[in-house]
């Protein structure tokens, strides 16, 4: 068998096979790189050579993409591509440590495979086999199932023999090859796993896999310590310890009872965090970032406080859709799934308990535009940068994945990323709000002035997603067709606004704002929405299977994007810009009040200022 490529080779298969692997080379040198030829040779594989010619190739030949099949059953199950390798200087004599080989797709297990063969433990791993590593981990629920994975990880770890024969020197390699990517994987996926009963019967068996070979591979011992560390298993053993004679019952019961990592941590349903609703008016909320499992006591508390009204003369009432009402008591549970689904909260005054809607918009509107006109500016900017970085901080690199494959249960999985998006719009809504519920065309100038500063303080701040979120509130169509408000802005603050208003022009791929976002330092906060965007783009874009293979280039792309997360959240935000410690100001922005219908908003906008 061969092929039509510039250099050919045939490989004979050793009889006693079972399922003969066929690679395509194309490259004379090829034979020298690749691990997974190294093994088929070990396999008594024979490699003849058939074709010389275009033995000597020209400077722009050399630059061509050169690709390697792998097949099994006559049937592709793993494609590699030939590139420039990044990582670190060649060694002495090595000319093939220029080039190394990435997977453009395959087979979910052939994939792996070939990450394990890339592993180097007792070096520093370069750059692009970290890389495929992370891809991998990043998107690997894509394409498998994290029982899959698991499995899959316990059949390389347990095999008695790899492909064929092995040395006995490779055997506590592969083991430890597997153990590196497991630690990997639970550093990047952290407290996720808690929740995987799979991952958490994975980890179990593994440890205890370990501690069986630990005796016989001394090598293990790291790894065995790593494991304990992970585990919440404290207490220090040593290569004896593990012996035949010593492995008893009592130990598998000391590992049953400090496995603190496995504990119960709490359901979603009582660690879960949501902003809820709790409607004043039939437009209007207050936004309020609770627990699932806060109580009606709890939540009334702070939309009290931001009322302005005494909290005894205050209720909360669950009205449905339908229009029934169910006035919550105290310790009830104000959230609840099903009354996400089904009605709203409100808040009543006990003594107008028949009236929807007890706080009309129109009477707190001076008193609102009293208490943001006597705030600093660049101190509500803080409180909006640590609102949002609490929220940014606490997503995972996965919730973008998830949510954009739209995962079977990824609403489950996405919490936090649609907290940070919810907190865009509300900010949004907020501006738009304040400035429409100001009656008066003198304190409505000085609001303006007043977000077009704050929009600035947040770009300084890096804080792109509200930044983002002002500017737009702004430019919502009921704020922006006042047009006797924006008349009187001072021709600076018009200026400074058109600046601004530039990072958000969605020309050339938002071109300005990309260049600008990628000139600042991290700590950064991104406007979400965007990044969402660009992963949404690559997922339609690109099919996720080749020919039945996965499409790993794709994943790559989308992984690679993800990480901006990482990149930016390199560092914290230091105590040189923290807040001043304001509780008035601190509750008014993590609580925000805001109107929610586009239909009232407009409807304000055209009272304070009618069409002429």
């Amino acid at each position: 068998m061969s092929w039509d490529c510039g250099f050919k080779y045939i490989f004979a298969f050793s009889p006693t096979l079972k399922a003969g692997v066929i690679c395509k080379l194309q490259e004379r040198d090829d034979i020298g790189r690749i691990e997974l030829v190294q093994k088929l040779a070990r396999e008594n594989c024979q490699f003849l050579q058939t074709d010389k010619k275009e033995q000597e190739k020209s400077e722009h030949q050399d630059d061509e993409v050169t690709t390697v099949q792998v097949k099994e059953q006559d049937r592709d199950v793993l494609v590699l591509k030939k590139v420039q390798s990044c990582g670190p200087a060649p060694q002495a004599g090595s000319a093939e440590s220029d080039w190394r080989y990435v997977v453009v797709s395959g087979t979910p297990e052939k994939i792996l495979e070939h990450l394990l063969n890339d592993l180097h433990l007792e070096e520093v791993q370069d750059k692009e086999t970290e890389t495929l590593l992370d891809d991998f981990l990043l998107t690997y629920t894509v394409f498998m199932t994290t029982d899959d994975l698991c499995q899959a990880l316990l059949r390389h770890y347990s095999a008695k023999k790899y492909q064929g024969k092995e040395e006995n020197s490779d055997v506590p390699c592969r083991k430890r090859k597997v153990l590196h990517l497991v630690s990997q994987w639970i550093a990047l996926y952290k407290d996720w796993l808690h929740e995987d009963e799979h991952s958490k019967m994975f980890l179990k068996t593994i440890y205890r896999n370990v501690l069986d070979d630990v005796y016989e591979y001394p090598i293990l011992e790291k790894e065995l310590k790593e494991f304990q560390k992970i585990l919440g298993m404290h207490r220090r053993h040593t290569v004896d310890e593990y012996s035949p004679q010593r492995k008893n019952k009592a130990l598998f019961h000391q590992f049953s009872l400090k496995e603190n990592w496995l504990q119960h941590r709490g359901t979603v349903t009582e660690t879960e965090e949501i902003f809820c609703h709790v409607y004043i008016t039939e437009h209007s909320y207050v936004s309020v970032k609770a627990k699932v499992s806060s109580t009606a006591h709890e939540i009334l508390r702070v939309v009290a406080e931001k009322i302005q009204h005494a909290e005894e003369d205050l209720a909360l009432v669950a009205v449905t859709f339908s229009g029934e009402k169910h006035e919550l008591q105290p310790n009830d549970l104000a959230i609840s799934k099903s009354l996400e689904a089904s009605g709203r909260i409100y808040v009543y005054r006990k003594d107008l308990a028949d009236t929807l809607n007890p706080f009309a918009e129109n009477e707190e509107s001076q008193q609102r535009s009293i208490r943001i006109l006597g705030m600093n500016t660049w101190d509500i900017a803080l409180e909006l940068m640590n609102f949002d970085w609490s929220l940014f901080n606490s997503i995972h690199e996965q919730e973008l994945i998830y949510f954009t494959f739209s995962r079977q249960g990824s609403g489950e999985h996405t919490v936090n990323l649609s907290l940070l998006l919810q907190r865009c719009n509300e900010v949004q809504l907020w501006v738009a709000t304040e400035i429409l519920l100001c009656s008066q065309l003198g304190k409505r100038v000085q609001l303006v002035k007043k977000f077009i500063k704050i929009a600035a303080h947040c770009k300084a701040q890096r804080n792109l997603n509200s930044f983002f979120a002002i500017v737009m509130g702004l430019n919502t169509a009921s704020v922006s067709r006042l047009s006797q408000t924006w008349e009187k802005i001072p021709g600076k603050f018009k200026k400074l606004f058109s600046e601004l208003e530039s990072l958000t022009d969605p020309s050339l791929n938002h071109k300005a704002y990309r260049d600008a976002f990628k000139k600042m330092k991290p700590p950064k906060i991104p406007f979400m929405p965007l990044l969402l965007k660009d992963v949404t783009f690559i997922h339609e874009g690109n099919k996720t299977f080749l020919d039945n293979l996965v499409n790993f280039e794709k994943l790559h792309m989308i992984a690679d994007t993800v990480r901006t997360l990482r990149h930016c959240r390199t560092n914290q935000f230091g105590g040189d810009i923290s807040p001043k410690e304001h509780p008035e100001l601190k509750s008014y922005v993590h609580h925000l009040c805001v109107i929610d219908s586009q239909q009232a908003l407009f409807a304000l906008s055209h009272r304070i200022e009618p069409r002429v």
